[in-house]
């Protein structure tokens, strides 16, 4: 184990904190290095459906002798738990003879009892978990990612149902659309922050709150994920694949896998750090003296426990559409039947780019345009909708109709020029409005002069 030498004992115990998150142990948190008190690292574990402290000591020296496990083994026996307790010693080096009959004595894994792992079984826990000991990290290796799709519909049915709203726009006018996924990896840090502050006339404030942090892992700067995103990759019941899956290059037409930026060491570091701006905050306080003080608290590193670190591929699946002379998108983030859109251009205005979550949009068959209600018509022949960009346009009784093309702008006019003058009139809904109501009160004065009113 000479590559893990260069370490301080600091970084050992930080490296052994994230071998056990892996290992699947639970509630895996340091000891406060300023009182020590030969405890380096806590954390849980559940054997047969009951929960049991396990308390580490980690010696980053190359023999470890039975004194040390006799130690521990006291600390074991005083520790404040509400539940079994058992210990364990990890070291880079080896054990004594003396100090692996000790332990032996104890029972490795019974209540009570020291387990040891040397330098050889760490050696053997790297390879099984991926730990990377040329630099004493742990890389992160993740072979999962949430469902891309709905296991009970098409690839394509989140791009039909967007299709829906659209007035004019039938399904089977939609061409198979041309879909990629991108696998994009995201870490999910669950953490609890446990901090109590004081003075000298007592408890003055007290954090105790457990966080989910969903953590972009893409690139060198991480980036807290919120709303619909966060929801879908925290969510424990959120349904995953292998991404040995065959069916996920079949599916698609394009596959593409991003790379974790960083080590899951520097996540767990980032999260803390970040926990500690969240809960940052200053309280007044009146001291014994009747004088008012201000103290900002901030929790100690030590305060936040890092329960588990939970890295996953998120599909990021993208359509693109092409109708007539438009071509249209539309993305989200897939988690089986459950989504969060990232674009949908199909309800955008082509023309103006309205894209109102509450606005009515309608489909041109003509030009193949999405259009909101400023840029769409009624063409004036067939009595279909039509869109202000490809329309054919001519006034009639002082008034604009629209038409699909020349053609049918020429059988109108046709049609205009044999119709009788009242006909005309209709053709300017506001000029034949008006006209009756001038009639009509023309009418009115007539029946008021005979006196028949």
């Amino acid at each position: 184990m000479a590559i893990l030498d260069d370490l301080s004992g600091y970084e050992f115990e930080d490296l052994m904190e994230d071998v056990f998150r892996h290992l699947g142990y639970e509630n895996v948190r340091q000891s406060r290095r300023t009182a020590d008190e030969g405890r380096d690292i806590l954390m849980e574990e559940v054997v047969d459906g009951s929960r049991r402290a396990v308390v580490v000591e980690c010696k980053h020296t190359e023999t470890v002798s039975r004194p040390v496990i006799q130690k521990l083994h006291s600390t074991v026996a005083t520790y404040d738990y509400d539940g079994p307790v058992r210990g364990m010693v990890v070291t880079t080096g080896r054990f004594t003879a003396p100090a692996r009959e000790y332990a032996q004595d104890l029972g490795a894994r019974r209540d009570g009892g020291v387990e040891l792992l040397d330098g050889a079984d760490l050696r053997e826990i790297g390879e099984e978990i991926g730990m990377d000991l040329y630099n004493g990290r742990i890389e992160i290796l993740c072979e999962e990612a949430l469902r891309p799709t709905n296991p009970t519909c098409g690839r394509d049915a989140p791009v039909f149902e967007a299709s829906r709203e659209i007035e004019n726009l039938e399904p089977a006018m939609i061409p198979t659309p041309e879909t990629t996924v991108s696998l994009e990896p995201m870490v999910t840090v669950h953490t609890r922050t446990n901090a109590t502050f004081e003075t000298s006339v007592g408890v003055v404030h007290q954090v105790d709150e457990s966080d989910d942090l969903v953590i972009r892992a893409e690139g060198d700067t991480p980036r807290i994920e919120t709303g619909d995103v966060k929801q879908l990759v925290a969510n424990p019941s959120a349904p995953r694949i292998d991404l040995e899956d065959r069916n996920l290059e079949e599916t698609f037409d394009a596959v593409e896998r991003r790379r974790f930026g960083r080590t899951e060491t520097t996540y767990k570091q980032w999260a803390i750090d970040r926990l500690q701006q969240v809960h940052t905050t200053t309280v007044q306080y009146t001291g014994g003296n009747n004088v008012d003080y201000e103290k900002t608290c901030t929790p100690r590193p030590s305060d936040i426990s890092i329960w588990s670190i939970d890295p996953v591929y998120v599909p990021h699946v993208r359509s693109r559409v092409s109708l007539g002379e438009y071509e249209y998108r539309y993305g989200h983030y897939a988690a089986g039947p459950s989504r969060a859109t990232t674009t949908n251009e199909f309800r955008q205005c082509v023309h103006c780019g309205a894209d109102g979550a509450n606005e009515t949009y309608t489909y041109c068959t003509n030009c193949g345009s999405i259009n909101c209600d400023d840029h769409i018509e009624t063409e004036r022949l067939v009595g279909e909708p039509v869109c202000t960009g490809c329309a054919v346009t001519e006034r009639f009784a002082f008034d604009t109709k629209y038409f699909y093309d020349r053609e049918n702008l020429e059988a109108f006019r046709e049609e205009y020029a044999e119709m009788p003058i009242h006909e005309k009139a209709k053709e300017n809904v506001t000029l034949a409005a008006g006209t009756a109501l001038c009639l009509l009160f023309a009418a009115f004065l007539v029946v008021l002069s005979l006196g028949l009113v």
